[in-house]
């Protein structure tokens, strides 16, 4: 891993030109309020969600132990990723983050357009999957199995509005005790479960160990195809790892911050995901896991230490919750940073007094009443369908850093830009073998045969939605850009015009 300078040069005594005034949409109006131990904390929820505590029981009983290779390779990527986004931030700060970096690198308004809304619909399918996990899991305990599934993930959505709606302050001390909370919970479930292992303890009148992968058909139960196919639900439990990334805007000292945030990835991608899944299959035959429940809380109703179920449940509630948190959070600011550009509606560059932008929150919460719907009609069906969107949506996103990071190394080797001095390792063949693999996810869809397939047929109408509302705004947008050049400056020919 390079790190060097947070500065860095083109080349010694060189004069690199400022970005293009209609290029850089300036987001005056945050406060610095998260604190380093906030952004780190941050950094660690943003790697733990419902797409492990709730998704690996399913990908388990489709895939067997095959999950864990398949986490392994996906997190290899998903840290590539990590690292684009540092370099783009140690570039420029911006709490538009992407939206912003795909303005100034990739050609203008439309990328930036493009950019944010695929980013803003990844996290109202991934905001409604989270939701619909709230109320799953709220349901293991008798009190509520009463209540319907839909009235829960109202409760939940109202819940996660309020902490977002406080302050940056809050909400960042909010993720860091959620944070808190998981990092502690999977943690003490490493040490039980390494316990229960070199103990030879018996789970079931069963011990733990090798045999329990070799004696239910190896390592790929159901072959190498099922494997690979799993992949695509694999990238949504890696979803949110670039929102540290947003958190700079609003971070004291970001250029010292975010480059430790982001180093910590791989480590955390090896511990918390890929040991984790591997001690649920040394401990339990995967045969025994299902999307009904999380895998944890299935492993820890059989242990037999009492109340381990219920702890672990309240666990991966508080990942839920936290999940969703994170999503109104970023897409606030996002959709500020569009609003400000034109390409989002006006209410959306709102802030209140505590430097929230709650314009782009409310405009999210709005959305997620869409799951409050699906959760009420399909409530068996609702969190596969909108995972499988959130995926491809979020691949879309991270292919958009990757271009991003692409033509910022394109403009420091022409001296058009400074070095980062915080560098993706092995780029650009890093970048380019990332972008592949994200290729062959989107296909890996095409051919799922159930709600992938029925998702990437989609996709084109996606598509269509997002052409057909550029030229609704881009008078706005052009507008907004002109006015952005300084009197006497000369007008770069804006491709939103194009």
């Amino acid at each position: 891993m390079q790190q060097g300078s947070p500065q860095g040069s083109a080349s010694p005594g060189a004069t690199l030109p400022p970005p293009s005034a209609t290029t850089v949409v300036h987001e005056e109006g945050y406060a610095p309020g998260l604190r380093r131990r906030q952004v780190q904390m941050i950094a660690v929820g943003g790697a733990i969600g419902t797409g492990l505590f709730l998704g690996a029981g399913e990908r388990l009983h489709k895939a067997g132990p095959s999950l864990v290779i398949v986490f392994a390779v996906t997190g290899l990527f998903a840290f590539f990723i990590a690292r684009a986004m540092g370099e783009l931030v140690m570039h420029r700060p911006s709490s538009g983050s992407f939206v912003s970096y795909s303005r100034e690198l990739l050609g203008g308004e439309k990328a930036a357009y493009l950019a944010g809304w695929i980013y803003f619909l990844h996290w109202i399918c991934s905001g409604i999957a989270e939701i619909t996990a709230v109320a799953v899991y709220l349901h293991y305990w008798s009190a509520f199995r009463d209540i319907p599934q839909w009235t829960l993930a109202l409760v939940a959505l109202l819940v996660v509005l309020g902490a977002n709606m406080i302050s940056v302050r809050w909400f960042g001390e909010f993720e860091f005790w959620f944070a808190v909370i998981k990092v502690a919970a999977i943690i003490a479930f490493l040490a039980i479960g390494c316990w229960l292992l070199a103990s030879r303890h018996p789970i079931q009148g069963q011990a733990g160990g090798p045999q329990l992968i070799t004696d239910h058909g190896g390592m790929l139960p159901h072959g190498f195809v099922a494997a690979i196919v799993i992949t695509q639900g694999v990238v949504f439990s890696y979803a949110a790892i670039e929102m540290v990334g947003i958190t700079a805007g609003e971070t004291h000292d970001p250029r010292k911050v975010i480059p430790k945030a982001i180093n910590s990835v791989s480590w955390r991608i090896v511990v918390f995901y890929v040991c984790s899944v591997l001690l649920l299959v040394l401990l339990l035959p995967w045969t025994a896991y299902s999307g009904a429940e999380s895998p944890f809380v299935t492993l820890m109703s059989k242990v037999g230490i009492p109340g381990a179920d219920g702890i672990m449940n309240f666990v991966v509630l508080t990942a839920a919750l936290s999940s969703c948190n994170s999503g109104l959070y970023s897409t606030g600011r996002t959709m500020r940073s569009m609003g400000l550009a034109g390409s989002a509606p006006r209410f959306t560059t709102k802030m209140n007094r505590r430097h929230v932008p709650f314009g782009g929150i409310l405009l999210t919460a709005s959305c997620y009443l869409a799951g409050i719907v699906l959760n009420y009609l399909v409530p068996d069906r609702a969190f596969s369908i909108v995972l499988n969107f959130s995926a491809i949506t979020m691949i879309g996103t991270w292919a958009m850093i990757m271009l991003c990071q692409l033509a910022l190394r394109r403009r420091v080797r022409t001296g058009h830009a400074a070095d980062p001095g915080f560098h993706l390792p092995g780029a650009p063949f890093t970048s380019y073998l990332t972008l592949a693999f994200l290729l062959l996810v989107i296909i890996l869809m095409a051919c799922d045969g159930d709600i992938g397939t029925w998702t990437v047929s989609c996709t084109p109408l996606i598509a269509l939605g997002l052409w057909g509302g550029w030229y609704v705004v881009r008078g706005r947008v052009n507008a907004l850009a002109r006015e952005r050049v300084p009197a006497g400056m000369p007008s770069q020919r804006e491709e939103a015009g194009g």
